[in-house]
């Protein structure tokens, strides 16, 4: 049967697991938020605190449901601690063995009867799964960056993904006011497997000289009408999270139109992983962003 889901676990405060708690304690959830130590915690907390302080500026909230949300939401600094969720959503790393560790030490804290999602990008749930003792109550629960903002949620089932947990992850999207798109668990699902190569031949682009980023951008943004250009977007999202999907993509389906660009390899060897490092195919490091190549 499916569960009421009221009591949020989220594991991992970075940009999107802050973020995914943001949207559940605005839609009247409890929050508990957990990373590996409290000053991540602390960091995402503060995270949050000002991208609502923003939301209210732009009235888009309230000031009393900013407070209302924020007092729904708690650190969580043990496992245990996560024992009375309903759901628990890991927004860690995308890493598979990280992953698959924090599920095998998150297990024994659980209730039976809870509900663990992952908001992987691109590995495969069933994979996932099988590190529980729990794969009938596991889901893909993939939210898109910036999770306030974006409106879709990719809703991935794994083999061994029971009905009841589907319905339930099913409402708990509808209650956070987003839309459900259903993906199959095929490498990257939708969104990335399309989004990625394109994001990726925009770099063989670069890389073969047929334009320059500010270029290639201009393109993309004016001739095809994307809100931001490829390579933008790329820094956005971060060049490591581009590397190891488009990894994913080509070790998962085998096809050499997968295959990364060396210039992508090369940017991330260089620690070049886009706005979070100050540099990636534009550098942060001034007033505004300069191209890199």
């Amino acid at each position: 049967m499916s569960i009421e889901i009221k009591t949020i676990g989220v594991i991992g405060a970075g940009q999107m697991g802050s973020g995914i708690a943001h949207v559940c304690s605005l839609a009247g959830l409890d929050v508990r938020l957990h990373d590996v130590s409290e000053e991540r915690i602390n960091t995402g907390l503060a995270t949050i605190t000002g991208n609502m302080a923003r939301q209210v500026a732009k009235e888009a909230i309230t000031d009393s449901a900013r407070q209302a949300a924020l007092s729904r939401i708690q650190p969580a600094v043990t496992y245990d601690d996560l024992g009375a969720c309903d759901l628990v959503i890991e927004a860690a790393t995308e890493n598979e063995e990280v992953k698959r560790k924090i599920f095998t030490n998150l297990c024994p804290s659980l209730r039976p009867d809870a509900m663990i999602a992952t908001n992987t990008s691109s590995i495969s749930i069933t994979r996932l799964a099988a590190s529980t003792d729990r794969p009938e109550r596991f889901i893909g629960i993939h939210f898109m960056n910036p999770v306030p903002v974006m409106q879709l949620v990719e809703l991935i089932r794994g083999i061994a993904t029971e009905d009841p947990t589907y319905e339930s992850a099913k409402e708990f999207i509808g209650k956070l006011g987003k839309t459900v798109t259903v993906a199959e668990d095929f490498p990257a699902f939708i969104v990335n497997r399309i989004l990625l190569p394109m994001i990726n031949e925009a770099i063989y682009t670069l890389y073969e000289g047929v334009g320059s980023v500010d270029a290639i951008d201009t393109a993309m943004r004016l001739g095809a009408n994307h809100p931001m250009g490829p390579l933008q977007l790329a820094d956005f999202i971060g060049l490591d999270t581009c590397l190891s999907i488009m990894q994913v993509l080509h070790e998962g389906l085998a096809d050499s139109k997968y295959r990364p660009c060396p210039l992508l390899v090369k940017y991330v060897e260089a620690g070049w992983l886009g706005r979070k490092a100050k540099r990636g195919f534009y550098d942060y490091r001034g007033e505004k962003p300069v191209p890199t190549r």
